[in-house]
Formats: C-alpha cells, structure tokens, sequence
C-alpha cells in the first residue's frame, strides 16, 4: 500500500521531469509518519485529498486533529467554533475547559517522569538535564511562590531571560495558574522592554543578573531596573543569579529566585475556559508601537501541537533542539509542542559558533538530536567555515530539519540538505508569524520537496495566493491569505483592535491577508517570495528583494544580501544593494562590478544595481529577519524610527547614507 502511494499519489506529476526534486520519501518514512495514521483512520488516500478534506470543514478537522492526538480537556467543549461575527471574531471550542500545562507536563510526569524533558547546553560548561518528574515538580512550586505573590488568573507575567532552565520553569508556572505570560528577548534594551510591560501590564517580572554570550558576561538586570523606572505596574522582579555578577537588588520590590523556591509549595494546575489568554507574544516589527498578539490556551495547544506531530513527525522518543530564543515565537513553540509528546527539548546559551564553530553539531551528536531547526542566517554563518567542523561529528541520529524566519537561497539550502542532513532528512521549511503562533505554509514529510520550497498550505488553514483583484493564481506571484478561520488567530492585537483589522482585513475584510508575496509553480510547490511592504517596482515590473539576494549570493565571494529599492526619477525605483562577504576577500570596483553582473545575469538587465556596497553585517531580528526597512531609512537619511528589535544595532550604523 505505502509504495503505491508514494509513486502514485505523492507524485501525480510523474509524467513531468522530476529533476528538481531534492528529497522524496521513502516507503517507510511514509507508514511510520504520525500523518499516515490519521489519513488512515479518515480514509484519506493521497495528501492533496487530506488538504481539501481538512478545509472543507475546518470544525470536522480540528475535532478530528484534536482526538487524534489525545489531547486532553477538563471539559469537553461544546461546538468547535462560532464565527458569526465574521472572521476577525472567531470563538474557539466554545464551553470547553483545559490548560496547557496539563498536556505538556502534568499527564507526562506521570507516566514518563523519568524521561528527560528538558537538555540545557551553557554558553560553557557542563549541560543540565531535567526529567519530567523534575520540571513539573519545579513548576509546581514556582507557580505556588506566584500565587503567594498575588499573582492570579488574568495577571500578566513577563519573561526577560536568557535561555536557562530557570526560563522554561518560569514559562510554565505562568501558564499553570492561567498568567498571560510576555516572553521578551533578553537582548532587548530597556526601552522596547519597558514598552512592552506597560502594554502588557505585567504584575511580575522574570530576569537574571545577566547571560553569557561567548564567554562574556551580558548584563540584563541592569537593563531591567532602568526600563522598571519607566514601568510602574511591575510589583515584583523574580532574579535568578545566573552568572554570580552583583547586581542591584531593591528591598521590597526584588526577590532571589532560589530563596522564593526554598519557601514555595505546589499548588494544581488551574482549569481554565479554553479562550483564556495563554500568552502575549509581541512581534518584531521595526517600526511604531509593539504589536502583542493574544494568544489562548485551546488556540495554542491546537495550533502548535498539530504542526509537531503532522510536519515535524515528532514522537515520544524524540529530541528536538532548535536555534532559537524564549523571545521569539519559536521558543514557546518548540516546549510547547515537543512536551505535548512527551519528547526532549533542548536549549542553548550563546552563539551557534562559540567556542567554535562545531558548536552546534556537538550538541547534535551529544544529544542524539532527531531534529534540528535552525534559520538560513545561521546556516549561512555555519556554511562559511571549513567542512572538517561537520565532518569531525556523527550527525546520523538527525531524521528530520526545520527552518523559518526568512527566504531560502538554494545554495544554502542544499548545503544544508546534503552536508547536514546527508540527503535523507526533509527540511520542513515553515512559514507563518507570531500572529499565528503558528504556520500558513508547511510542507509534510510525506511529500516530496523542491529546494527553498515550503510544501503547501498548512492543515485546516485554507491558504491561498490572490491577485490584485482577488482571484486565486497560480505560477503568478500575489499576496498570500487565509480564507477561513484558525484557532491561533490572535485576539486582535493587545489594546489596539483597529490596528489588527487594518494589518490583516484592510484589502479584503472576511479574508486575513498576511502580507507576505507567495507562489505556487505548475507542480503545486509554495515559495515565497518576500513581504508584499518591500516589493521594488522598477519600470513597471515587480519583484521581490529574496529573489535579488538570492541572485547575489549565488557568487561565491558573497554570504548575505539584502536589496532595496530607492526612489528613481524615470523608472520609478532603482535596486541598491548590501552584501557580506567571506573573510580574506579582497573588494575592489571589478568585484563590485562582478556583484552587479550576478544581478544583472539572474534577474535581467532592467534589474542592474545602481550600487552593491559591502558590509559587515547586516542589521536583523532576533528571529534572523533582514529590517530591509531600516537599511532604507538609513541609506536614504530618513529617521529610522523604533529599532529596539533589531539585534545588531551596530549593523544600522555601518549602513552609508546616500
């Protein structure tokens, strides 16, 4: 059975040349799939028969979804959803009750309390591991030492932590006794943190006396006690000493971590209604007033734990580490739904090549990480040292790859693909944003992949491309949407509705526009092509700035690159570009005219550069996206605005101005 429908339904184009696929399962990668057990048990025979049958009727769907991976309810609810007050508006599994800590934790300390939860790696020294038995009991006096803090249902709780077990304790006792949890990045300065707890209201603040950043010492306290001078409703700062740095610790408003520990009691997980805010997670965005996107128990638990077990395969006996930070919606995701399984999570401090550059195949090889999720960024910096660093460790337990963030040059991917991976592992490249907490493109490990590709649309998730005039396109690049409702929607954005409608329902009400150019190629293979905001129009033609990076970094002098367009008075715009190159290379005009050749050769003529100019580094997120919109401020001398997400700071100034 499993043969056939690998070379007969997971290929209905097997009369075109198939060349280009980079990675096709085998038979048996299908029958163990978590997704062939659930097309089984619906009679699903192909998966382009399991996605029009998963949005022909979401409710049937996520009913199914949710039975399917046993999780768990206090109380079942009642109707899945209601969404007669259109789209925007949709209510969730009406009447039921749950709570995330229960799926993750609470059921696996019983039945797998010595399998390990949670695998710490230090910026330097020896990892910690925590069984399940260990991290709930943790949690469970965590949340009792909240409790006695007066923190209660509804009380929002922020998190500015580096990646340390403490994080993870801290992440689930918030969740335990139903506090909205605000993961902040650890990078942050104080202003984008103080913004942050003012929008949120936090009552309690988590933070350490600092981080270790290759080797060095990172100060956080330091920025937390001057953004709490610009945050009054922070009652209580909860510090974990870290590092052993002295830090300021102010009577009556400061409390060490181990001493409220020593003190607490457990208390039980709270029962919650399934549409109680389980977390507000802000997005990266460069510019105005943070976003926080309102998150659910039910929302979150559904959306997260249906693309662990349906994209990434993940089981009970899996271990899964990915490059990420608590900051980033990546890092609730991954504990989220790795622990909704009953698998292994692994975190790490520092820098993915510090103390060297097998930093990261070290913790794969030590930990027998099955999955590894990691951004083109990283893999880019990872690509640019030599091979021995890959070829000195056994990476043979890795089954699957995971990437997001940001656009796929092929180069990198395939580096990936074979050096890493050995061409047996599907990198499961997904797409979606903090909004969603979740993914609107992902592909299955069923499927066979193209590189760079993101599969198809996501289960349940009704994704399309549309035109200008909202007509459904394919081999045309257009804006990519969501046509009916998912449970991770936010709850508009955090004391600002009119900012929600207008980001995702402006074009087209009833239809959430993401904002992002996607397209779909005459096999049926999703790519994007870059955010619909940084579209370059030269002359009349469109294109995406992914497509114009991924033309330069084709050259083999050049790691990274970014374009953008700038204001021309006859063709409207013109590209400028920004590259990094490898170290020891020298830059002179015939290799900048070389730059704009690569240009020229793979987008046309029309597309030259007006400029390539090498830099050091580029200016990102912590979530490795490129602020595209900051590079052109910055060149073109326009204020910049709000950079407090941008990780790298110095990267905005290196930028010359035109």
């Amino acid at each position: 059975m499993y043969q056939s429908l690998v070379m007969s339904e997971l290929f209905p184009y097997k009369d075109r040349p198939m060349s280009d696929i980079i990675w096709k399962p085998t038979a048996e990668q299908v029958a163990q799939a978590n997704i062939t057990r659930f097309m089984e048990t619906h009679g699903l025979k192909s998966p382009q028969e399991l996605l029009k049958w998963s949005t022909d009727n979401v409710s049937r769907f996520w009913e199914a979804c949710l039975n399917d991976l046993a999780i768990e309810w206090y109380r079942p609810y009642s109707q899945v959803l209601d969404d007669s007050e259109g789209l925007p508006w949709t209510r969730w599994f009406l009447e039921g009750e749950m709570n995330i800590v229960h799926n993750t934790l609470d059921r696996h300390a019983q039945t797998r309390g010595k399998h390990p939860a949670l695998i710490w790696e230090p910026d330097s020294g020896e990892s910690q591991t925590l069984t399940y038995a260990e991290l709930s009991q943790a949690v469970d006096k965590m949340a009792g030492a909240l409790q006695d803090l007066g923190v209660g249902v509804g009380d929002s709780v922020a998190l500015y932590m580096p990646m340390i077990p403490e994080m993870v304790i801290a992440f689930y006792a918030c969740l335990k006794i139903g506090a909205p949890l605000v993961p902040v990045f650890s990078g942050f300065g104080s202003t984008a943190l103080a913004s942050r707890l003012n929008d949120a209201g936090c009552k309690v603040l988590f933070t350490a006396d600092g981080a270790h950043r290759r080797g060095k010492f990172v100060p956080i306290k330091a920025a937390a006690d001057e953004a709490l001078q610009a945050a009054d409703c922070v009652e209580h700062v909860i510090v974990v000493p870290h590092t052993g740095k002295d830090v300021n610790i102010q009577a009556g408003r400061d409390l060490i971590w181990s001493e409220l520990m020593a003190s607490a009691t457990a208390v039980p997980t709270e029962v919650l209604p399934a549409e109680a805010t389980s977390m507000i997670l802000y997005t990266s965005g460069t510019t105005g007033k943070p976003k926080g996107c309102v998150h659910t128990h039910a929302g979150a638990q559904a959306q997260i734990a249906k693309e662990l077990a349906y994209y990434f395969d993940v089981k009970p006996e899996s271990s899964f580490f990915w490059v990420t930070d608590i900051g980033w919606m990546m890092g609730p995701w991954e504990l989220i739904g790795v622990h909704t399984f009953g698998a292994t999570v692994t975190i790490f401090e520092g820098a993915p090549d510090y103390p060297d550059a097998g930093r990261i195949w070290d913790i794969v090889e030590q930990h027998k990480i099955t999955h590894l999720g990691i951004s083109p960024t990283a893999v880019r910096l990872l690509k640019s040292y030599d091979e021995s660093w890959i070829e000195k460790h056994d990476l043979s337990s890795l089954q699957v790859l995971g990437s997001t963030g940001e656009p796929w040059d092929p180069e990198s991917y395939e580096w990936f693909f074979h050096k890493i991976g050995g061409g047996r592992c599907p990198i499961i490249n997904i797409s979606g944003g903090t909004e969603l907490v979740g993914c609107l493109l992902a592909p299955l490990p069923i499927i066979p992949l193209k590189p760079c590709s993101l599969g198809g649309p996501g289960l349940g998730m009704d994704v399309d491309v549309f035109n200008e005039d909202k007509q459904s396109v394919r081999e045309e690049v257009g804006y990519l949407v969501c046509k009916q409702p998912a449970p991770s929607m936010t709850k508009a954005f955090l004391n600002d509705k009119d900012r929600y409608l207008t980001a995702y329902f402006e074009r087209w009400p009833d239809i959430w526009n993401h904002g992002d150019w996607a397209y779909v190629d005459a096999d049926g293979h999703w790519f994007l092509r870059g955010r619909a905001d940084d579209t370059i129009k030269i002359a009349g033609r469109r294109t995406g700035p992914a497509e114009v990076e991924a033309a330069l970094i084709e050259h083999e002098a050049i790691i990274e690159a970014a374009a953008i367009g700038v204001p021309h008075e006859i063709k409207g715009a013109e590209l400028v570009c920004f590259v990094v190159v490898k170290d020891g290379i020298t830059v002179d005009e015939a290799l900048l005219a070389e730059f704009k050749q690569q240009v020229v050769n793979g987008m046309g003529k029309a597309l030259t550069p007006r400029a390539v100019h090498v830099v050091k580094m580029l200016p990102k997120t912590r979530s490795a996206k490129i602020v595209r919109a900051v590079i052109k401020k910055k060149y073109l001398g326009q204020a910049l605005g709000d950079t407090a997400s941008v990780e790298n700071p110095a990267a905005i100034e290196a930028i010359p101005t035109v």
